[in-house]
């Protein structure tokens, strides 16, 4: 699966369990970890722990690996690593302090009107 079909894959699986804020960074020439990050936040732990299950099974069921899927022990920041496209699932809490798109700032954003349900 291409990298754009992969982010595709992982922006409709967060909006599926109405996640909410989600911004794709492309981080081609920002960083090796992969081509794309996706941001997105929920507003309990319970929406969390759904958003990043949602993306893993989505996944595996295209037949990708998931690389790691960590943090859902806490289910306050879950990363799920796809490898060309990592998915950070926040609480909406701990997206505020983190902030990660002020610390990618100079990521592309990715326009996601194309793939989200408006």
């Amino acid at each position: 699966m291409k990298p754009n079909e992969l982010l595709d894959l992982a922006v409709q699986a967060v909006d599926d369990k109405r996640a909410e804020n989600i911004v794709a960074l492309d981080m081609e020439g920002v960083s090796l970890m992969a081509d794309f990050f996706v941001i997105c936040h929920g507003n309990s732990e319970k929406q969390v722990e759904a958003i990043a299950h949602e993306v893993r099974d989505k996944a595996q069921e295209a037949g990708l690996e998931v690389k790691r899927m960590e943090g859902t022990d806490q289910s306050r920041w879950v990363l799920i690593d796809l490898d060309d496209v990592i998915v950070h699932v926040f609480h909406k809490e701990d997206r505020h302090y983190y902030n990660l798109e002020k610390l990618w700032a100079d990521a592309r954003d990715i326009n996601l009107d194309a793939v989200l349900k408006l």
